[in-house]
């Protein structure tokens, strides 16, 4: 049962961002800072990627952990009410994720998820985006 009347469900839910959350905002203020330039939300691709470099071809997302079902202590969380609407709805986003990312790299773009748990340690962030913006795209590596 929900602990909260419909009103305040729909007033919870409401405050729920898919666009310039808390993790967002830190993976686009470090990118920013190494001086990479990037499209936001990209309608005209799968997924509406968090961020586009269209010129290397390559894209991020960034997922948030309950949302997506990370494997970490806050994505593996299920609410204890409607578990069966909640585990329905978490599996369509992954099936819909692992689609869009299929896609995206069909048309020839490299992915990179981060995951919000991830954003908690900017050091290790900060390398691993770096690693990822500065590598060789791979069609062109494996050619």
């Amino acid at each position: 049962m929900d602990t909260f009347t419909p009103a305040q469900r729909s007033k919870v839910m409401r405050r729920v961002k898919s666009k310039d959350t808390t993790p967002e905002m830190v993976v686009r203020r470090l990118v920013y800072a190494m001086g990479r330039r990037y499209r936001l939300h990209d309608k005209s691709l799968p997924g509406k990627p968090d961020m586009v470099f269209k010129g290397a071809r390559k894209v991020i997302f960034v997922h948030g952990c309950f949302w997506h079902w990370h494997d970490c202590a806050r994505g593996r969380r299920m609410p204890k009410s409607n578990t069966e609407y909640w585990e329905a709805k978490i599996r369509r986003n992954i099936e819909r994720d692992l689609e869009h990312q299929r896609q995206l790299e069909e048309m020839g773009f490299d992915v990179l998820v981060v995951w919000e748990c991830q954003t908690r340690d900017v050091e290790a962030l900060r390398d691993r985006l770096r690693a990822f913006l500065e590598a060789p795209r791979r069609r062109e590596a494996d050619a």
